[in-house]
């Protein structure tokens, strides 16, 4: 009922909307007077902050056309290489000389926590200077219809084991916040499997191995409410026209509610800066606020099976570091994976995944040999900050491109003989 409420509020609140842009347009139009003076550019700010804080953002694009790659200029373009009713796997293809010797290949794994993979646009654009970047671009749920079926964790491990299997031997996986868990998994599964498809390194960044470590607010409320208050307080079904009409999923609203209400005055901050900015035509300044809400505001929804479980089997009952997470029956033993490097990277103010958190995947996969796996801490940086951002690009970068150039798979380098080391990182 209250995502049919949500959505009859949108559509009421249309005409103003309309309205407000209307106003926009005629007191920023130049040719008129009005728009060049203090008053003018107030109501035209006004009309834009409520239009703003209305709207629906529709999902972004990546919008990467160019990179450069050594010292040159090279073109870019997507291309879907692979696709199921849940995720399409995207690939930058970029314009290089056939004769030039080939780049590892590196499968970006974007979280599916609310936003779409495009939040992770400066992650693909720091790597496809380095790698034959593919990444996931998960699907809003309320645009999948139920006749598609269901899509809850384990579909998640098998979609990554797919996409690997797809993409040949050799290939690194990098996974940003969430998707830690199951593509831990999935490297698990393989390696146990004998699977000659594993990869040959993953680097598993801000992701919550074992929450039990450092909590933050997020982790201690998952385990103060316990899986059913979450059933009944934020599963909804999708309302009609939607393709996905009838489908119980976390819709994407209240996940942005969450979102903004632990950094509420940041965000209030913002818009007011944001108002000051257009009252003062700094539109420098106004662009780029206008650029990071159009990608923080646009949201989708999760199927209710998938983040059920995934609130469970990860921050509820921690069944990965204690053993107990199954896959399709089988018991997922990390410490089956011996020919998978391990690099796992964290953020010093991270709030989301608290310090160790990533890190702990290395007490687990204890049979990765010593010379195969790396931890990072990078200092003054926080949850976004681990993926996105100037240090990301200056530090944390060069480390991942040199983990994977020293570990290019099993196929391309004689490895020493697996044995247990250490388990510390």
């Amino acid at each position: 009922m209250y995502y049919q409420l949500y959505e009859l509020n949108h559509a009421a609140l249309q005409p103003a909307r309309a309205f407000a842009d209307a106003v926009k347009l005629l007191y920023s139009n130049p040719l008129n007077p009005v728009s060049h003076t203090p008053m003018g550019r107030s109501i035209a700010a006004g009309a834009e902050m409520f239009e703003r804080t209305t709207r629906r953002y529709a999902k972004p694009g990546f919008g990467i056309t160019q990179t450069k790659v050594g010292f040159e200029d090279v073109a870019v373009s997507e291309r879907i290489v692979w696709k199921k009713p849940f995720c399409d796997l995207i690939h930058f293809e970029r314009a290089l000389p056939k004769s030039r010797k080939a780049d590892p290949k590196l499968l970006i794994v974007a979280p599916m926590s609310g936003h779409y993979a495009t939040l992770l646009r400066g992650t693909v654009e720091s790597m496809i200077q380095h790698a034959e970047v593919y990444i996931t671009d998960w699907a809003d749920a309320r645009m999948v219809p139920t006749s598609d079926g269901r899509f809850d964790l384990e579909d998640y491990v098998d979609y990554v084991i797919e996409m690997l299997q797809h993409l040949g031997p050799d290939t690194h996986v990098m996974a940003v916040c969430q998707p830690s868990v199951p593509v831990l998994a999935a490297a698990a599964v393989m390696e146990a499997r004998g699977d000659r498809f594993a990869p040959a390194s993953m680097t598993l960044m801000g992701g919550p191995i074992d929450t039990r470590s450092n909590p933050t607010a997020v982790n201690k409320l998952a385990e103060e409410k316990g899986i059913a208050w979450f059933r009944d307080n934020v599963i909804m079904q999708v309302p009609w026209p939607e393709p996905g009409f009838m489908r119980s999923v976390y819709p994407g609203f209240l996940q942005l509610s969450g979102f903004m209400s632990m950094n509420l005055d940041r965000h209030i901050i913002a818009h007011k800066d944001f108002f000051m900015h257009l009252v003062k035509d700094d539109g420098d300044s106004a662009e780029k606020h206008r650029d990071f809400y159009d990608e923080y505001l646009a949201v989708m929804d999760l199927t209710a099976e998938f983040y059920l479980q995934t609130v469970e089997t990860v921050f509820v009952n921690h069944a990965l570091p204690k053993g107990e997470m199954m896959h399709r029956g089988e018991k997922v033993d990390p410490s089956a994976i011996r020919n998978v490097a391990l690099l796992t990277v964290e953020g010093e103010n991270d709030d989301i995944s608290g310090i160790g958190q990533t890190k702990a995947a290395h007490d687990l996969c204890k049979n990765i040999p010593g010379d195969m796996r790396a931890h990072y801490m990078q200092p003054k940086v926080g949850h976004y900050g681990v993926f996105n951002g100037s240090r990301f690009r200056s530090e944390i970068v060069p480390r991942i491109v040199d983990f994977m150039a020293s570990n290019p798979g099993a196929g391309k380098r004689q490895r020493p003989k697996p044995k247990i080391v250490s388990s510390k990182a």
